[in-house]
């Protein structure tokens, strides 16, 4: 089971309280990737569609961030494995709303 924490605007979009928690499974046995994530939470929850990644591209929107404990997964590969205490549950997966301005 994997944790998903997200920020508070999507929380309450969402309409859930505290983490998410998602079953995921790689296709054939295979990794569970950024990508699968995030499609199980955007199934799960379609009123997310396009508020974490653009619709159309699949890309991470500007001002969202991906975490798993203190490493930044914002730039790897959406197709790179998610590290291991993600897959166990040990962290969870948080998804970042980023600031910016001064």
């Amino acid at each position: 089971m994997i944790r998903v924490v997200l920020p508070a605007h999507l929380k309450t979009l969402a309409k859930v309280t505290g983490e998410v928690r998602l079953d995921v499974a790689g296709p054939d046995g295979g990794p569970v990737t950024q990508r699968l994530l995030l499609d199980a939470l955007e199934a799960r929850y379609p009123m997310l569609l396009g508020t974490i990644r653009d619709r159309h591209s699949g890309k991470r929107r500007a001002f969202v961030r991906f975490y798993a404990g203190e490493e930044d997964l914002s730039h790897s590969s959406p197709d790179a494995p998610l590290p291991e205490p993600v897959l166990t549950g040990a962290e969870p997966y948080i998804v970042l709303g980023a600031m910016a301005g001064g």
